[in-house]
């Protein structure tokens, strides 16, 4: 009850009169209660009056004594609150700008006697109260604003009350007289803002007075400037009339010297300048006069004159920002002399440079002419010199196959090397020549590493243990795409290589995987190629020579190089003195092609020829009677003819079709073996058949590919040949069991299925 009887906000003396008026209330309420008829219940209700009257009074006193506690801290505030006050207002007199303060509501609610001390119209104007717009209203009407109009009052009032909106903005307000204020405002935390008025009359002169020096100097600066550049300079203001010119001007002109004075018009020096001649002839005096009364922001001119006595000037005309210009005047005359004498140079040198590309284009012919005589003499000289090459080796051949003394057959089989020799030595020049004339052609395809590197092993294991080297071909499962004949003749050559510069230890050919490629890689344990050797050893007939090296024209690795060139396999080497060499070329890698899991493998058996139908279509007497005996010699039975029409007749003589047909691809009288065979088979059935040939070309290769003929060079690989004719008897000739085998190519039978389908 006491907390609604004394309410905040009340003054000690109307508390006092609250209480007073609760006091005589309470003790005239006894008064009444003290009635004689009820002598009993008013003494106890006189008691419990009593009571409560002690209580309300320990009540009231302690009330009193917060009252008179809160009075003092009251009375303390408000002592330090004006203390504050005064300090504030003192701090404020004390600084030396106007400031003033507007509340959340933007009212004015404290300021400081500077305050529009600049604008006494508007400081007797102010007072509590008084809202933003009104002072912004009051200082755009004062007189001392410096501003031209109503029209820029009021825009400078809106601009006010826009940069009001900002938490922190600072801005000049110019006054009469030359006087600057500086105006900052200050958004504060309670909502407020601050508003700090600064005299920079003396900031904005002493500005003024130091740009107006640096003016001077830069003036000063751009004087001498011009005056020592090389262009002659002319400097009109925005009503055409000279402003200033430089030293190189007179000297290019020579104009009188009272046009050369600040104010002369633009038109007097143009027709000055045309009356003596010194801006050629033609239209200039119009394009100058229409650029020059053109629009403010016109572009740039730029003209050339040619003077009467030869001289060349490059006319510039610049516009400014004021609307004025700038023409400047360059003697161009030894650049265009030195560009005159460069064009004759040129024209001189150029004939020259014509003229010896004539004598080299015709050099040049004259080589490729001789290069291509020389290909062409070895490609069409390559079946001369293959044939009876031929015909020895498979003689040879029929010689080893008998009982020799031991002599005699040392003599065979050195005999049988030296071919052999000259067989490489022949094969590497008809690869070099077909590189030389553009023939060589790749045929990229998915192929199997591990038929190719089985070939390799069984070639090459014989000619290593020879040389007591022990060769090691590690196997690979891996498909790679690539050309199976130049690959073959790439990493052949390399083999040959180092099985020939090895003397002692091992020869290892492997396959490395490098993401999606693969290196193959051929390591010796040799001598080493030094560094600056291993450029040349890829030369044609270039060879290192160490000891113990034999055999080799130094065309293997040629060969390599541009095969590798031709596939796109990068080639690469690295070897160490006395520690060996490897080669590796790098091969795209591919995924196995889809077999068909029905299909099943054949088995390999490798039977002899024994009563195998061989015929033999061979021109040459010695070439064929050399088959034919070696033929003999491994159990077959050969029947010979030169032509179609003794083929056909021995045929119809024995009243079957040949087993196999062996065909040379040059017959008499412009007949070919490809044709021979072709009509063979129209008659006699899909016959398998091979085509033997020194014809190099990929047209005729893929002919006989395209043919089911599996077409081999001349010299005849013996051992080759015999494994193909062993697997002849492996293959039925009827359809449904050709239709069994697999036709991958790499196994020496898919042209043996390629022709029953052909059938």
């Amino acid at each position: 009850m006491l907390e609604t009887i004394l309410t905040e906000g009340l003054s000690i003396e109307e508390e006092n009169a609250r209480l007073r008026a609760v006091v005589i209330a309470l003790m005239d309420r006894s008064e009444r209660a003290q009635s004689p008829s009820r002598p009993m219940g008013q003494l106890s209700h006189v008691v419990a009056l009593e009571q409560q009257v002690r209580t309300r009074t320990r009540d009231l006193a302690e009330t009193l004594d917060r009252l008179r506690v809160a009075n003092a801290r009251l009375s303390q505030a408000e002592r330090d609150a004006i203390d504050a006050r005064n300090h504030l207002a003192d701090a404020l007199e004390a600084m030396g700008e106007g400031f003033a303060m507007f509340d959340a509501s933007d009212t004015l609610t404290m300021w400081n006697s500077r305050f529009c001390a600049d604008l006494p119209d508007v400081r007797r104007r102010i007072g509590p109260g008084l809202s933003f717009r009104d002072y912004v209203r009051i200082v755009s009407e004062s007189p001392a604003l410096n501003l031209p109009d109503v029209n820029a009052r009021r825009l400078w009032v809106t601009q006010r009350i826009d940069s009001h909106r900002r938490r922190d903005v600072n801005f000049m307000v110019p006054l009469v007289e030359d006087q600057w204020l500086q105006v900052s405002e200050q958004r504060m935390a309670s909502g407020g803002t601050a508003v700090t008025q600064t005299d920079v009359t003396g900031m904005v002169r002493n500005a003024r007075e130091e740009r107006a020096k640096l003016l001077d100097e830069q003036a000063q600066m751009v004087r001498a400037t011009l005056d020592h550049i090389d262009q002659g300079v002319m400097i009109f203001d925005a009503k055409a009339r000279l402003a200033g010119w430089n030293r190189r001007l007179r000297e290019l002109f020579s104009p009188p010297v009272d046009l050369l004075a600040h104010g002369t018009p633009f038109t007097a020096l143009l027709n000055n300048l045309m009356r003596r001649r010194q801006l050629g002839r033609g239209n200039i005096r119009a394009a100058l006069t229409d650029w020059v009364n053109g629009p403010p922001y016109r572009p740039p001119l730029t003209l050339e004159i040619v003077q009467d006595e030869g001289s060349v000037l490059e006319l510039s005309a610049q516009a400014m920002p004021d609307r004025g210009f700038v023409m400047s005047f360059t003697d161009m005359t030894k650049e265009r002399r030195a560009i005159a004498e460069m064009h004759r140079l040129n024209e001189t040198l150029e004939a020259r440079v014509r003229a010896r590309t004539v004598e080299l284009e015709s050099a040049r012919d004259e080589a490729e002419r001789a290069n291509a005589s020389k290909s062409r003499f070895v490609a069409s000289a390559s079946h001369d010199l293959l044939q009876p090459l031929n015909a020895a080796k498979l003689f040879l051949a029929s010689l080893s196959a008998m009982d020799q003394p031991a002599a005699q057959a040392r003599l065979t089989e050195r005999i049988t090397s030296a071919f052999g020799s000259v067989e490489q030595i022949l094969g590497a020049l008809l690869d070099i020549s077909k590189f030389d004339i553009g023939a060589a052609r790749a045929k990229p395809e998915a192929l199997a590493l591990a038929p190719l590197l089985d070939r390799l092993r069984e070639e090459f294991t014989p000619l290593a243990q020879a040389r007591g080297l022990q060769l090691r071909v590690m196997p690979s499962r891996a498909f790679v795409i690539s050309d199976q004949i130049y690959l073959k003749r790439i990493l052949q050559n390399l083999l040959s290589n180092a099985i020939r510069y090895t003397e002692r230890g091992r020869v290892v050919l492997g396959v490395r995987r490098r993401g999606g490629v693969l290196r193959i890689e051929v390591w010796d344990t040799g001598p080493g190629i030094p560094e600056d050797r291993q450029a040349d050893i890829f030369k044609e007939f270039t060879r290192l020579d160490p000891a113990g090296s034999d055999g080799g024209m130094g065309l293997g690795l040629a060969i390599v190089e541009q095969a590798c060139a031709l596939l796109q396999h990068p080639l690469s080497l690295s070897s160490a003195l006395g520690r060996g060499t490897m080669f590796s070329v790098t091969v795209p890698q591919t995924n196995a092609p889809h077999e068909n899991p029905a299909t099943p493998p054949v088995s390999e058996p490798r039977g002899l020829l024994h009563d195998m139908l061989v015929l033999v279509v061979e021109n040459d007497a010695d070439v064929r009677h050399a088959m034919m005996g070696v033929l003999e010699d491994w159990g077959a039975s050969p029947i010979e003819a030169t032509t179609l029409a003794e083929a056909e007749a021995v045929i119809a003589e024995l009243g079957v079709p040949p087993d196999v047909i062996l065909a040379d691809y040059q017959l008499d009288g412009g007949a070919t073996g490809l044709a021979l065979i072709e009509a063979l088979r129209a008659r006699h059935g899909p016959v398998p058949a091979v085509l033997i040939t020194a014809n190099h070309s990929p047209e005729l290769v893929g002919q006989a590919e395209d043919a089911g003929i599996l077409l081999m060079t001349k010299p005849l690989g013996l051992r080759r040949l015999r494994r193909l004719l062993q697997q002849v008897p492996l293959y039925a000739r009827d359809s449904d069991a050709a239709d069994s085998l697999p036709a991958a190519k790499g196994d020496h039978s898919y042209w043996l299925r390629q022709t029953v389908h052909d059938a």
